[in-house]
């Protein structure tokens, strides 16, 4: 399916110009944990209103002063680690996505439809408006910073929904590097590679940065973090991913036994080789949870988490699709001293077993 966009210039007159968007792919993969704000290292509220759950990952720093947040917050929780690892699962499938391309062009003044919009470079919008046209359950998703380094720089610009729709809505920002809006007033969740920084205005969406959120005299509207159910039963599997990429000539290996038990409590051992850098990864299973659940309630997907060294986290995804487990998925994240993200896709050879 095509998507057309529409840009209207006003100088002596108006020129309206149609172009091709690309189709959209399927979202990005997200679980049942979801976050208002949700940092890296550090979440700082000033004079700002949250609604919804805040997140920061283990080891980073929470502080507010004179601001209000209706939902939950987590520091370092379970809950916390599991967020912050499914962003940066989304975040890295968001960076894989293809789009159309923007680079060069003003977002203020043009009415998109949905789809994926990308920018190679950073973008910066001064006392413009973007509207977005399209219903309620459409997507649009806006990449800057595709060519490596870029960041999003709004002051005064405001992002308009010709439905009406605010706090839920399928609208994502991703930068490759920091996101920063100033007197804006913006709809769309921040998907940010370093780290975001709001100052008044308001943001209709979450904001999800790799290092640290700052909230100064704004409001945010977000959703409600829910923990996802624990995993009873046994995973096991061994065998080999492409690195960096699928395609990739390069390997890693991983094997793994890991346990869930009733009281919600995991054991297990893990280990893993990036034969390419060099990294690996070597330490006990600690908690397990259940991220996709199959149309007849069989889980599907299942995640697992533990230390390796005492100073390194890991976060394991690992899909059973059958024998002889030719489509079986793996992926990992790693965090702390050290750190990796391999998003989840097939594995090369090997096999996982769901017990």
């Amino acid at each position: 399916m095509n998507y057309k966009y529409i840009k209207l210039l006003t100088c002596a007159g108006f020129f309206v110009f149609i172009g091709t968007a690309a189709a959209i792919p399927p979202p990005p993969p997200s679980s049942s944990i979801e976050f208002a704000v949700l940092g890296g290292s550090a979440v700082t509220l000033t004079n700002s209103a949250v609604k919804g759950d805040v997140g920061v990952d283990l080891g980073g720093a929470f502080t507010s002063t004179s601001s209000t947040v209706t939902g939950t917050v987590h520091v370092g929780d379970t809950v916390a680690q599991q967020g912050y690892d499914q962003f940066l699962l989304d975040y890295d499938a968001i960076a894989a996505m293809p789009g159309t391309d923007l680079t060069g062009q003003s977002l203020s003044g043009m009415f998109l439809t949905p789809g994926v919009y990308t920018f190679d470079a950073a973008v910066t919008e001064t006392g413009g408006l973007l509207t977005l046209v399209g219903n309620s359950d459409d997507t649009w998703i806006f990449k800057i910073g595709t060519g490596g380094t870029g960041a999003l720089t709004g002051t005064n610009f405001t992002v308009v929904m010709t439905n009406g729709e605010e706090c839920n809505n399928n609208v994502i920002w991703w930068t490759a590097e920091a996101a920063t809006l100033t007197d804006s007033v913006f709809i769309g969740s921040l998907y940010a590679g370093t780290s975001i920084t709001v100052t008044r205005g308001s943001l209709d969406g979450s904001a999800l940065a790799k290092s640290a959120v700052t909230l100064t005299g704004t409001t945010v509207c977000g959703p409600t973090a829910r923990p996802l159910a624990s995993f009873v039963g046994k995973v096991t599997g061994g065998g080999q991913i492409g690195v960096p990429n699928a395609d990739s000539r390069s390997q890693a290996t991983f094997g793994f036994n890991a346990k869930g038990n009733l009281d919600g409590s995991a054991s297990g051992h893990f280990n893993y080789v990036n034969h390419a850098t060099g990294l690996q990864i070597n330490g006990p299973v600690q908690s397990m949870v259940v991220t996709v659940i199959n149309e007849d309630g069989s889980p599907d997907t299942v995640r697992f988490s533990g230390t390796s060294g005492g100073n390194s986290f890991f976060t394991v995804t690992v899909q059973d699709n059958g024998e002889p487990g030719r489509t079986d998925q793996f992926g990992i994240t790693v965090t702390g001293a050290l750190t990796e993200v391999q998003s989840q896709r097939i594995i090369r050879k090997g096999n996982i077993q769901l017990h």
